[in-house]
């Protein structure tokens, strides 16, 4: 029984939310003021993650997060140009872990990856100078709807990036 503990623990930890981010070393992000945002791409198959409510969401996230860093939301030609991508992809992984003496159990775990993208673009030089790349794993689409929220948040709190690290 702890084993198959063991097991489903791991398996819950593969769910997990992954924030990266990558940014050019060179650019002095304290002269960023206002951001632009741009229409976001989504692409997924699912109708739950594929929508203009879906767009809205990630939309007003975005903003409302940007705009907790200090930055001011402007309609046109701001220091940043926002973008994103949105997708989902349906993933199976088969998790094997031993049973008695001799015998092993494996079970097959089906569940979607949904993974958002956000790029800031310096509009004077029209330069990618900061991305952010989240993935979240539910077996079900519509509990990354619910998510969506908590994987811009913990993007834009990588934002700005501090001097010297490099993710």
């Amino acid at each position: 029984m702890k084993i198959f503990a063991v097991a489903l623990l791991a398996v819950s930890y593969c769910f997990a939310q992954k924030v990266t981010v990558e940014f050019d070393q060179g650019a002095d992000f304290s002269r960023f003021h206002t951001f632009a945002l741009g229409q976001g791409k989504l692409n997924s198959h699912n109708p739950a993650l594929n929508s203009d409510l879906i767009r809205k969401k990630l939309d007003d996230s975005i903003a409302r997060y940007l705009e907790a860093k200090g930055l001011t939301e402007v309609l046109n030609h701001g220091d940043l140009n926002v973008r994103y991508h949105f997708g989902s992809a349906r993933k199976k992984e088969i998790e094997r872990y031993p049973v008695g003496w001799r015998g092993t159990r494996t079970v097959r775990i089906n569940y979607t990856e949904g993974t958002l993208v956000i790029d800031l673009r310096d509009t004077s030089i029209q330069s990618l100078v900061w991305r952010a790349i989240v993935l979240e794993d539910k077996n079900d689409p519509e509990k990354i709807v619910s998510k969506l929220d908590e994987m811009v948040k913990k993007s834009i709190a990588k934002y700005p990036p501090k001097p010297g690290s490099t993710h």
